[in-house]
């Protein structure tokens, strides 16, 4: 077995006016490379904020990407990536969740896209939490969650936006209901190890999933017909997964839904593998929690950290971006989301 470091105690304070904020929207995910110009880039996700943010982020959301000097930030908007598009696509609606990677000289953005027959709501018509017929339109939409993939020469786009998704669901199997929550590894020789979420079509518990491709652009083929992960509580929910490899062993940073894996409701989970298939998960599990040390030395419980993203600069880890959010717990809690970063410790 590999000496596997605490996640967690990588963790250095956290500055306060780092990441990423947006006056009049949400924003949420995030994910940074490093552009053909020195600076450093966050792919993240928008919704306006005369919505509430659960659940238009499902129907209203768009990709942006911001820029900054510095890893840690603040970051400021430059522009719409993946904004809404003919209908007849799979992700014209909305877009969320980037996972932005590169390959070479080539930029790779996965992401979750949805499309609906319906029209989409607005500030004047939003969708309301306790209306019967739009609970059943989240739902449906739901349902309609796909993994695509836009590719580009440059951080500044163009992208080329693949015109179906890159991973379909298995009717009959653990993953018959969506895919979405895109994480990969690309390999030197171009081919990609891909974790998703997924469930079964009764709403059974989120679990993570593998997917391999040969090349970038595919195919993309689920591994197994099992989640890559089991737990003692098959109500375990998880997801979030970020996925990386170094010294030699690949790692998951993952959002335990309950708490019951690592020990902290909506903390993270820390797991291993030698190859890329058999996972196991940390002895010390626990990567990262709600408790947030800032940089003036205040510790704060946030009401939201998810989505984590690891910024990896010469084979390591170097920042840990989230999600995050305000109030005492739960979207609809919160007044403000925002993206954030910790900077991490070096070896």
């Amino acid at each position: 077995m590999p000496a596997i470091r605490p996640f967690r105690n990588r963790l250095l304070p956290a500055p306060r006016d780092g990441g990423f904020r947006m006056d009049g929207y949400w924003i949420w995910c995030g994910s940074v490379v490093q552009g053909e110009d020195g600076r450093y880039h966050m792919f993240a996700s928008r919704v306006d904020k005369r919505v509430r943010f659960s659940p238009h982020w499902l129907f209203m959301s768009e990709v942006v990407r911001a820029s900054s000097d510095t890893p840690e930030g603040p970051y400021s908007f430059e522009e719409v990536v993946l904004p809404c598009r003919d209908p007849r696509f799979f992700d014209a609606r909305s877009t969320h969740n980037p996972q932005v990677r590169k390959h070479g000289d080539t930029y790779l953005l996965y992401y979750l896209g949805v499309s609906y027959p319906e029209d989409p709501p607005t500030p004047e018509c939003p969708v309301e939490r306790d209306n019967p017929e739009h609970d059943a339109w989240y739902q449906r939409t739901w349902n309609r969650k796909r993994v695509g993939l836009a590719i580009s020469d440059s951080v500044c786009g163009p992208w080329e936006r693949m015109d179906a998704p890159i991973l379909e669901p298995r009717p009959g199997n653990w993953d018959s209901f969506a895919t979405t929550n895109p994480s990969p590894w690309i390999h030197d020789d171009g081919s990609v190890l891909l974790f998703y979420k997924s469930r079964t079509v009764d709403r059974g518990p989120l679990q993570i999933g593998m997917a391999r491709a040969p090349a970038i652009r595919g195919p993309y083929a689920a591994v197994a017909d099992h989640p890559a992960f089991s737990f003692d509580d098959p109500e375990q929910h998880v997801e979030d997964p970020y996925l990386w490899h170094e010294d030699g062993v690949y790692q998951v940073i993952m959002k335990d839904m309950t708490g019951g894996v690592c020990g902290a409701h909506h903390g993270g989970i820390h797991a291993w593998s030698a190859n890329g298939e058999d996972w196991t998960v940390a002895d010390d599990p626990l990567a990262y929690s709600r408790d947030v040390v800032w940089d003036d030395g205040a510790t704060e419980t946030m009401g939201s950290f998810e989505r984590p993203f690891l910024l990896i600069q010469d084979g390591r880890p170097t920042h840990l971006f989230a999600a995050t959010a305000d109030g005492p717990g739960g979207f609809w809690n919160a007044d403000n989301t925002w993206n954030m970063c910790i900077p991490l410790a070096a070896d």
